[in-house]
């Protein structure tokens, strides 16, 4: 397995650095979806997502740190400061104002303010995060793990993935602002160390790392963990949102699994 991951950060991160195109995420885009190096990723996608989920099981955990190795701030990446102007009139009101939807395939759809999310009971875990454009950070992360509050809406059967949907604008389109989203299946939903994040190393989440919450999903790669989470969708496919890909850079070429 350490021989699997290892070949896996070396292809992704080679990706990243051949790329030449700079993006506001925190990761170069392969912009010629015909190319080589295109159809290569899509095929490690595959073979990544099949080797990984017959070879982790559900429960294994990504490591988890000392406090004594944290060194440094967590690094702010990606949208860090969204100007959308509902997302700027809630961060003007300390967020108190703020309600998180759960909605989609569920039997109970919920509207949560912060407040009541940070009275479930709570998870702390220093994990790494890790950036496909190479970079790592160790931090603390605390917040609500998301299966617990996913069955407090009662996910129905069929629903095969959570999507969040972000305040953050990421450009203009045809029919509108597209903003960014993601998804992760319910098996990574559930995972003990997926946890909807309020707080980074003791103190309040800030705007520039995802305030009021953003996911942790602590084996996967950086950008599947979306920040500024404006609501959650149950949901049993991934067609109807975005281009289809299941997040905003994975409608532009990027894999959809991301495990590390």
């Amino acid at each position: 397995m350490p021989n699997f991951q290892l070949s896996r950060r070396r292809f992704l991160t080679g990706a990243a650095v051949a790329s030449t195109v700079p993006l506001s995420g925190c990761f170069d885009f392969l912009g010629d979806r015909d190319g080589t190096v295109r159809n290569v990723l899509e095929t490690a996608n595959s073979l990544t997502y099949r080797a990984q989920r017959l070879l982790l099981g559900s429960d294994d955990l990504a490591r988890e740190y000392a406090a004594s190795e944290i060194r440094q701030p967590q690094r702010p990446n990606g949208s860090t400061n969204p100007r959308d102007g509902d997302y700027l009139a809630l961060a003007r009101n300390g967020f108190t104002d703020y309600r998180l939807e759960v909605k989609g395939l569920v039997d109970k759809p919920l509207t949560l303010s912060l407040d009541e999310i940070r009275a479930m009971p709570a998870r702390t875990q220093i994990t790494r995060h890790d950036c496909v454009e190479g970079w790592s950070c160790i931090a603390q992360w605390t917040g609500t793990p998301l299966g617990p509050l996913l069955d407090r809406a009662g996910v129905k059967p069929a629903a095969r993935f959570a999507l969040f949907e972000c305040f953050d604008t990421m450009e203009s389109g045809f029919n509108g602002p597209i903003k960014y989203y993601e998804s992760i299946d319910l098996r990574d939903a559930r995972h003990p160390q997926t946890i909807l994040a309020y707080g980074l190393n003791g103190e309040t989440l800030p705007v520039s790392n995802g305030a009021p919450l953003r996911v942790r999903v602590e084996r996967q790669l950086g950008y599947k963990m979306a920040k500024f989470i404006r609501s959650i969708t149950l949901t049993d496919t991934l067609d109807s949102f975005g281009k289809g890909g299941g997040g905003y850079w994975e409608d532009h070429g990027y894999e959809w699994f991301a495990g590390i």
